[in-house]
């Protein structure tokens, strides 16, 4: 097909239109009515008297006729009916949409009114003719919004049933403004501007937001019947079993310590403290030590005291080996005792400290074997220094007397004679007694924090004298104590008692010009509170060591500086 200029006379006879259409409302001669179905078409030339419009976008140019045998549905089922299918509005479903035009009236056109003879519009001879207005017909409709789908302004109609309308390309909907349906269109069915017809409904596809939701349920949908059926499978039983429960391996780790942490303290001590079992006759009692120089082993008085001099002592050291031991000296009053046992087993020395660099809050540690549990360590730290403690019974031969290092470090019946050390494995100390809220009957109730050690200066003199004489020198003064005075400080008795002299003559007291009544304040910068704790800090002094007394007489304070004596010896009991 090809566009050519034409005449406005052969422009008017090739657009096919009805008589309603021309302005002078005439019907119009056969010649002007006639349509070579081998000629160009009307829309590919301009109207003369209008302005010139291009065609439509979608309708091709410069292809040859369509194959008369195109099938029916060639697309334009998803735009709406064909055009020239029912293009009058109201055209008969039955009949072609426009046949060829014959020579006079003798065209056959199916416009949408029906065929009527003698009109003109007919197509037998015969037919009566319908005047312009009868039947529904309107002769000044002139069909202008029905021409192109795309909305423009359309002047020729002519549709020839020898060339049908080219289809649209497959899948035409949504694929540009050109295939939109135009604006301000009709809107009946089988048009462009109006919903499809019922016997060609408009196919589309789902959107994607749909298809994406729909896979979203899916999903989860898929998820959770997932779980319900795992849960269901692998529910533990009534019993509360549960086959595959595991809690995991163990996490890795070193158990290398620190060498002034507990632990760090504790390995290197331990191998040195031993556990001590005594039977002697009727009793039996149990406690702890702790390995010196020379293969000894240094304890409390009061652990070994049942043996005498028929019992037994077994002593276990940490790497539970065992061997007995015989008993090198006792000091009652220190509550101090050395044993020496038949093999050590290669167990190593402890090292003593210095108790007089010892301060409150220092941490300490205490090793032995409380009720029987060897090898048990507590900490703690120092409490109080100088603490002054009576173990034993009052006015007993047998009574003890400490000026003793106080700390929270757990000590119980068992303890006792075992180590107290400090940070550097160091020993300061002697566990020897316990403050307890009552005795219970056969024995102590356990620790409430309160544990009392012999200094460890007091013990290393007092463990050198056994081990060399077999006894311990008893540091004195030479004054008696009036038990009576309730005043500040401790009052010299002023009376002779039971034979003695207030002050012994020619005694430490009297050679430092200390008479009976003085009242003695301090010693060595401590403030005294009572007789008991004077009798412990002399008690732990080693004979010979010096002294500075504050005392106070006539109301006077002076000082005096005293040297500590030795208590003359007791003669030991012999039998008759």
């Amino acid at each position: 097909m090809t566009d050519d200029a034409r005449t406005s006379h052969e422009a008017h006879d090739a657009e096919g239109r009805t008589p309603s259409d021309f302005t002078d409302g005439g019907h119009g001669t056969p010649e002007s009515r006639r349509a070579d179905s081998s000629g160009p078409s009307g829309a590919d030339l301009p109207r003369p008297d209008g302005p010139e419009f291009s065609r439509p976008e979608f309708l091709p140019a410069g292809e040859g006729p369509f194959q008369a045998d195109r099938p029916r549905d060639d697309g334009w089922s998803q735009l709406g009916a064909q055009p020239g299918r029912a293009r009058w509005g109201g055209g008969r479903r039955d009949q072609p949409e426009l046949l060829r035009h014959d020579d006079g009236h003798g065209d056959r056109r199916d416009d949408g009114y029906g065929v009527r003879p003698g009109d003109g519009y007919g197509d037998r001879p015969g037919d009566r003719d319908v005047p312009p207005g009868e039947g529904g017909r309107d002769p000044g409709f002139t069909g202008e919004h029905w021409g192109d789908p795309s909305g423009r302004p359309r002047h020729d109609t002519a549709v020839f049933a020898s060339q049908p309308a080219p289809p649209p390309p497959a899948q035409a909907f949504g694929m540009g403004p050109g295939w939109a349906p135009p604006p301000g269109g009709p809107s009946g069915p089988g048009s462009f501007g109006g919903p499809p017809p019922a016997s060609a409904p408009v196919r589309r596809g789902p959107r994607t937001a749909t298809l994406v939701v729909l896979a979203l349920m899916i999903a989860l949908l898929a998820s959770t019947l997932g779980s319900v059926g795992t849960y269901l499978l692998t529910k533990p039983s009534g019993s509360g079993r549960d086959p595959s429960f595991s809690l995991g391996g163990a996490p890795t780790g070193s158990n290398t310590r620190a060498p002034d942490s507990v632990a760090g303290v504790a390995s290197k001590v331990l191998p040195s403290v031993v556990s001590l079992a005594v039977e002697g006759g009727a009793s039996s009692s149990t406690g702890s030590g702790f390995l010196i120089k020379g293969g000894y082993v240094v304890t409390n008085n009061h652990v070994v005291a049942n043996a005498g001099t028929t019992g037994q002592i077994q002593i276990q050291f940490n790497n539970r080996k065992s061997t007995s031991a015989v008993v090198v000296g006792t000091d009652p009053e220190s509550d101090l005792a050395v044993v020496k046992p038949a093999e050590t087993f290669g167990a190593p020395e402890i090292t003593l400290g210095n108790s007089d660099n010892v301060v409150v809050g220092d941490p300490v540690i205490a090793i032995g074997s409380p009720l029987g549990l060897t090898g048990t360590v507590t900490s703690g730290i120092v409490s109080s220094l100088n603490r002054p403690v009576q173990a034993g019974e009052e006015n007993s031969t047998e009574a003890t007397w400490l000026s003793a290092v106080q700390t929270d470090a757990a000590i119980n019946p068992g303890n006792s004679g075992g180590p107290l050390v400090n940070v550097n494995g160091e020993v300061i100390g002697v566990n020897s007694a316990i403050a307890t809220l009552g005795r219970s009957v056969g024995g102590q109730s356990g620790s409430i924090g309160l544990g009392f050690a012999i200094p460890v200066n007091h013990a290393r003199r007092v463990a050198q004298e056994l081990i060399t004489t077999g006894k311990a020198k008893k540091s004195r003064i030479g004054v008696a104590i009036d038990p009576t005075y309730q005043g500040v400080g401790v009052r010299i008795a002023t009376e002779s008692r039971q034979g003695a002299q207030p002050v012994e003559p020619n005694g430490p007291a009297a050679q430092a010009g200390l008479k009976p009544g003085d009242v003695i304040l301090e010693v060595e910068g401590v403030v005294l509170q009572d007789g008991n704790e004077l009798i412990a800090m002399i008690r732990n002094r080693a004979p010979g060591e010096k002294l500075s007394v504050k005392y106070q007489r006539g109301g006077q304070e002076s000082t005096a500086t005293v040297t500590v004596g030795v208590a003359p010896e007791q003669p030991s009991p012999k039998p008759s």
